[in-house]
């Protein structure tokens, strides 16, 4: 016969109670960061570049937590700790005595606000999230390119070789596309369109939207191709230097975004451009010459593939020579 359980002592229930109650640890800043970055990964589909931003923000935050309270517990939150938190970031200077920007501050608070977003949604005390205001940003001055300069860097490319076509097609789609250049970067041959002079782009946070191709793309693109001997998969590959018999793809010849920044840059300087050309400097260019031919504001957003309509606006310096006609036109 089975005997009964013996009856549990005093000491033994209470341990039972103790152990039912979240553990220390599973408040550790760390932890939690670490879960939110996942979180960030694999339900809201954010890109590696994203996640890695996110990941410097708040360790930044989590080591400054460390350095001038005696626990990182989360829950010890409060708004003083995140204005003492705001005024580091103001103060701060790195190695090379730079302070950072209004803009990159901004940036710290963003993470840190929608990380207290993520806790409060997992049931994770903290502080509030509505509690940590948003700081103003600077009035951005963006750069970019008209159409004259556009013109003088593709002609800055020699494309007697197959390195200069491949060049020149980079820029003509930058242009024509309005691509980031990591979007640029992991274009594949199968997902080109020509005839249709299209093709659809996953973009920033796992978002899918479809950008239009040129002539003039089309035409430099369809170049490009002819001259390449190979059927690999990426788009923009390597045309010199040792290539990899066992890689039947073409995977490990496919330009680099670095390598794609460096190449837009060189072609500046033999232009004569007197200023930094980044690959987002063409982007830049391609949104502000879809307004000042008469785009709306609401074609050129989905044509960037931004998420909010106020990141668009940044462009509508543009118009002003517009609203200056019109303006002339009714009170000559």
């Amino acid at each position: 016969m089975l005997l009964p359980y013996p009856p549990l002592r005093h000491a033994e229930i209470t341990k039972m109670a103790v152990n039912k109650k979240k553990p220390a640890q599973d408040l550790d800043l760390k932890r939690l960061i670490g879960r939110y970055l996942s979180y960030l990964e694999v339900e809201k589909n954010y890109s590696p570049y994203t996640i890695r931003n996110y990941k410097a923000y708040l360790e930044r935050f989590r080591k400054w937590f460390a350095r001038h309270y005696e626990q990182e517990y989360i829950n010890r939150l409060t708004p003083e700790i995140v204005r003492s938190y705001r005024l580091f970031l103001a103060r701060f200077e790195n190695e090379r005595k730079e302070m950072l920007s209004r803009t990159t501050q901004g940036y710290y608070v963003i993470a840190l606000r929608a990380f207290l977003k993520y806790l409060a949604k997992k049931g994770i005390r903290s502080l509030a999230p509505e509690k940590v205001e948003l700081p103003k940003g600077e009035s951005r001055q963006i750069k970019f390119l008209n159409r004259q300069a556009v013109e003088r860097l593709m002609a800055a490319v020699e494309i007697s070789s197959p390195t200069g076509l491949r060049d020149r097609a980079i820029l003509e789609v930058f242009f024509s596309t309005g691509l980031r250049v990591a979007e640029l970067a992991k274009l594949s041959v199968d997902k080109i369109d020509l005839k249709a002079r299209e093709f659809a782009i996953v973009g920033k946070g796992r978002r899918i939207r479809v950008v239009f191709l040129t002539d003039r793309a089309v035409d430099w693109l369809s170049r490009y191709l002819r001259s390449r001997i190979d059927s690999w998969k990426p788009l923009w590959v390597r045309t010199s230097g040792r290539k990899s018999i066992l890689d039947t793809n073409g995977e490990s010849q496919r330009l680099s975004v670095r390598t794609i920044q460096r190449l837009v840059d060189k072609y500046r300087r033999q232009a004569g451009i007197p200023f930094k050309v980044s690959p987002h400097v063409l982007r830049h260019s391609f949104a502000t010459n879809l307004l000042t031919n008469g785009a709306d504001l609401r074609s050129v957003q989905e044509m960037l593939g931004h998420k909010n309509i106020a990141t668009t606006q940044i462009y509508t310096h543009v118009t002003n020579p517009q609203l200056k006609k019109v303006h002339d036109k009714f009170f000559k």
